[in-house]
């Protein structure tokens, strides 16, 4: 049986410099400890490790950390102008009545007054139905559960996009 060769942005990130390496990772999650410990970890052998350590270095990080990742995600339908991640992540919601988007502007001024940052979901493949649902039903948390809801919605998000980033070919200069 032979191994699988790596994915082709694996063995990018594997093998680039720091530099680019750190910028990469940077379009996945903005937190600098969590891309620190991504980047101590090269070079992966499959996807997997790759997704471990993000795991890992997610599971890891305290609330500065927390706070700095999710200060590089924008508001649950309000995707960032020329951001194509965000708004292929938040597609389900485009398309959704305008009361709908309006309901949402509403929960996510309610939940960052509460919580003091953005409500943080894994929004891809979810209707703008679910997320609003997931925005009235996380309201009633308290900082400590929403805390741990926050990571592990951040956990999918960065799966996702080191999934993508692995699979692609990498961008030539």
């Amino acid at each position: 049986m032979s191994a699988t060769p790596a994915a082709p942005g694996l063995t990018w990130l594997n093998s680039s410099a720091e530099s680019d390496a750190r910028a990469a990772l940077r379009s996945v999650c903005t937190a600098r400890s969590w891309i620190g410990t991504v980047l101590a970890r090269r070079p992966y052998a499959g996807t997997e490790d790759l997704l471990a350590a993000s795991d890992d270095a997610t599971g890891a990080l305290d609330a500065d950390g927390l706070a700095e990742a999710m200060a590089g995600h924008p508001p649950i339908g309000r995707p960032e102008p020329g951001d194509a991640t965000s708004a292929r992540e938040q597609r389900g919601m485009a398309g959704a009545p305008e009361e709908l988007k309006e309901e949402m502007l509403q929960l996510n001024l309610a939940y960052q007054e509460k919580f003091g940052h953005v409500f943080l979901i894994c929004a891809t493949g979810l209707t703008a139905q679910q997320m609003r649902d997931a925005a009235r039903s996380r309201l009633a948390n308290s900082p400590e559960a929403e805390r741990e809801n926050v990571r592990t919605e951040l956990t999918k998000i960065n799966r996702i996009r080191l999934s993508g980033l692995a699979e692609r070919e990498p961008q030539r200069a």
